[in-house]
This record gives C-alpha cells, structure tokens and sequence, in this order.
C-alpha cells in the first residue's frame, strides 16, 4: 500500500509540473502570430498602395496578348470604323484622361523639407543638475524620497549639464504660473518660428497650415468636464 501510494504521488506529481509547464507556455505571447500578422499587414498595404498597377498589367497582358493577334488589314478596318464613330474616339479619350487625372491626384503629395530651426535661450538658462536639484529642494514641496527618486530619473534621462531651463524654474524661490508658462510657450515658438522665416525668406503670409505642438503648456482644455 505505501509503493502504491507512493507511486501514485509521485504519478500526480508528475502530471502537475507538466499541468503548470503548459500553463506557463501558454501564458507566453504567440510570436509566431505576431510575425504573421504583421507579414499580412505588409501585404494589405502593399496591396492597396499599388492595386491599380496591380489591375493593370493583367489587362496589358491581354490587350498585348489580343493584339499580336491583329494585321495590318485588321487595323486598317479599325480605323475606318473609328473614323465614322466620332462620338465613340470623343468618349473615349475624354475617359482616358478624366481616369489619369484622378490618378494622378489622388496620389499622395511628396513633403519635403526645406530648412529647420531649433531655438537656443540665452546662456543665463542653462542649468547644471545640481542647480536642478536645489531649486527642487527649495520648492518645499517635495520630501526627500521624492527628491531621491527625482534625481535618480535626472541621471538617467540623459540630459547633460548643458540643459537649459526657463526662468520660472531658475528663479529662487520657483514661480511656476500660467503667464510664466505663457512666456515660455511665446518664446521658443516665435523664436524658432523667427530663424526659420530667416534663413527660408518665405513670407508669414504664404504659409497656408501650421501645426504647433506644446507638450506642457495646454491653456485651453481638450474637453468640458
């Protein structure tokens, strides 16, 4: 009884390290399927982005393959017959070029890129991250396991000892308020904004969108609460 027991346990066992190391495989993500889903995502793009090739080359085939089939004298007998069916060439060509056209624009617009400009403040805000760090310490808001894990983040950002920083931050004590904020927004902006017009000589007036991303400084709120 007790061999049988032991058999049986041991049997059990078994079968529940293999239980929980099926578990543990199917909880891990299905590569495979991820790589075949993206293959049938490449292949959906492609397909959509040249179908008009795509349709017209068997087309081209069968029209090349027709014609070699016709003579001279079948192409003499195309011609008269055209010749009489003036409405027909007219219909014709007009839906040969109202198709290229809409081809033609409906094709994606290349954008390129003329000139860029990055703006740089003035050497009175650059910051070391020990400058950082005490104008943090000066704030009185933060504790010290705050300020610990701050300067730990600060390590690893990658900002240098070179960053600049706006002058609400520098300032001692810190005034972080919205014309601060506003100040700051104006400043980079227009300054940037500035170099760029210089160096392209394009007129303000002559740009027809502009598109303005402000990570922290969101005056108007996206939505009514």
């Amino acid at each position: 009884m007790g061999d049988e027991k032991k058999e049986s346990l041991g049997t059990s066992g078994c079968v529940l390290v293999q239980d929980m190391g099926e578990r543990g495989k199917n909880k891990l993500p299905n590569f495979l399927l991820s790589v075949r889903l993206k293959y049938v995502k490449l292949g959906y793009h492609y397909l959509i982005s040249h179908g008009m090739y795509l349709l017209l080359v068997p087309l081209l085939g069968v029209a090349a393959a027709h014609l070699s089939t016709l003579t001279i004298k079948d192409f003499l007998q195309l011609w008269n017959h055209l010749k009489f069916n003036l409405v027909t060439v007219i219909l014709c060509s007009a839906l040969m070029v109202f198709l290229a056209t809409l081809y033609f624009m409906s094709r994606p617009r290349k954008v390129y890129l003329v000139d860029f400009a990055c703006y740089k403040p003035e050497k009175a805000r650059m910051c070391t991250r020990e400058i950082f760090m005490e104008r943090s310490v000066l704030t009185g808001t933060f504790s010290e396991e705050n300020l610990a894990f701050q300067k730990k983040i600060l390590e690893r950002s990658g900002l240098g000892q070179n960053t600049y920083l706006p002058e609400a931050v520098l300032r001692v004590p810190p005034n972080p308020c919205m014309a601060e904020a506003r100040k700051e927004a104006e400043l980079v902006m227009f300054g940037a904004i500035d170099q760029l017009l210089a160096k392209t000589g394009v007129k303000a007036k002559d740009i027809g969108i502009l598109v303005v991303n402000c990570s922290l400084f969101n005056p108007t709120p996206s939505s009514l609460p």
